[in-house]
């Protein structure tokens, strides 16, 4: 009975868990190292104060996939002015272009530093490898494939058991937080949530579970409201896997990066690449390959969720089929949108764009995507024309608009910081 239990929990989990999993791609392993580095264990505290907003704010987004068949693009397009529409879809393949460039940048890196050659040819390499599997693989096969990926990302918990831990440090900057009133402060609390609560992740979700929907041949919630229980009790489930499980590995890479660079006066870290080299020295070649190795996993993980979040907003917006199941001729825009950003970002290099540049003006461009998207997703899931008499109830709209106004003032002492 236990193992049958087991085997349903593990059926149950997809959308909400492989979420959480590619919310820790390179870009965000890159912003985690530098905090660790630059505040040691003092900033740890923020993951379980974000814990609660991002969870609400997927659960929002797999509620509106869900319940109204349709993705956040397809409800914007049929229940707000196409002004917003265009912004926010446009706002989100730039954002995400540019963090597939700097994903697929520190995947090339990696693999540079582990067998050597050039970097731009692993970057394209990956890039490629990442479409072939996104367009021709089937739904089942492909998501069972992300799944897989996400054990990647124990090799930053093993990475602090392989390095000496101060364990009671640690733990205070994970329970008591630490404020200190500078811009530097500032400006790593404000990255800590625009790469948490990330833009792309709300598009992701909500076309996923429109493709289980597809999958399991399901009708929408709203259609067929005697499963809406069942299913919301999953979906809560699930997503508060996938965020326990990012926000769990994302303390771990602060940790790991405290208790090396940190603690050895190294503080300055400009991307996940750099994070793994300066391990090296400082903690032995055997921490520096387990963090090198999970560069790639995750980024095998998060880069095709960047594209597809990005076609399934384009998509949508035209009114065109969106989805991973689909053969390629006959979703052509959903694909040649996968297509052209997972290019379009592998190409950065060429141009010479610093990918860690680029980064952080995706980081900018997600902070001002973000608290408007998410204010836009809580009127749409609140919105009786949207979702019937399935909206979200008082307290989990109460906690939402809470993570609605931390990340507009996250995204107001982002831009003050830069002055």
């Amino acid at each position: 009975m236990a193992e049958q239990q087991r085997k349903s929990l593990l059926a149950r989990l997809g959308p909400g868990l492989i979420t959480g999993a590619a919310d820790d791609d390179p870009s965000g392993i890159g912003t985690y190292s530098q905090v660790g580095a630059e505040f040691g264990y003092g900033l740890a505290w923020t993951q379980l104060f974000t814990l609660p907003f991002m969870t609400i704010i997927q659960d929002v987004a797999a509620q509106i996939g869900s319940v109204t068949g349709r993705g956040i693009a397809a409800n914007l397009r049929r229940h707000y002015p196409r002004s917003v529409l265009w912004s926010a879809v446009t706002l989100l393949v730039v954002a995400n272009v540019i963090n597939l460039g700097a994903d697929l940048s520190a995947m090339g890196a990696a693999m540079q530093m582990l067998v050597g050659g050039r970097v731009f040819a692993f970057t394209l390499a990956f890039g490629v490898v990442s479409l072939l599997l996104e367009i021709f693989l089937d739904y089942r096969r492909y998501a069972n494939v992300l799944r897989f990926a996400t054990l990647s990302l124990f090799a930053y918990v093993a990475v602090v058991f392989a390095v000496h831990l101060p364990w009671g440090q640690a733990l205070r900057g994970l329970l008591i937080p630490h404020v200190e009133w500078t811009a530097a402060f500032a400006t790593g609390f404000v990255a800590l949530l625009g790469t948490t609560i990330s833009p792309y992740l709300f598009f992701w979700q909500a076309g996923q579970e429109i493709e289980e929907e597809r999958r399991n041949h399901s009708k929408p919630l709203y259609v067929a409201p005697a499963k809406a229980g069942a299913e919301m009790r999953r979906i809560r489930q699930d997503t508060l896997i996938g965020m326990c499980f990012s926000n769990v590995v994302s303390i771990f890479i602060i940790w790991a990066a405290a208790a090396t660079l940190h603690a050895h006066g190294i503080t300055t870290i400009e991307s996940a690449a750099q994070a793994a080299q300066a391990l090296q020295p400082v903690a032995g070649r055997f921490a520096f390959l387990l963090f090198a190795l999970g560069i790639i996993g995750t980024g095998l993980l998060a880069v095709p969720v960047l594209a597809g979040s990005a076609a399934y907003g384009v998509a949508e917006m035209f009114g065109r089929p969106a989805s991973l199941d689909s053969k390629p001729l006959n979703a052509r825009l959903f694909n040649a949108t996968i297509v052209v950003t997972t290019i379009a970002g592998a190409s950065m290099q060429i141009v010479g764009v610093n990918p860690v540049r680029a980064l952080y003006w995706s980081a900018v461009i997600n902070g001002v995507l973000a608290a408007p998207l998410m204010a836009l997703m809580m009127l749409i899931v609140t919105n009786h024309r949207a979702m019937g008499h399935l909206t979200l109830g008082r307290g989990g709209a109460i906690l939402g608009w809470a993570a609605t106004a931390v990340m507009t003032l996250a995204t107001v002492l982002f831009f003050v910081s830069l002055f």
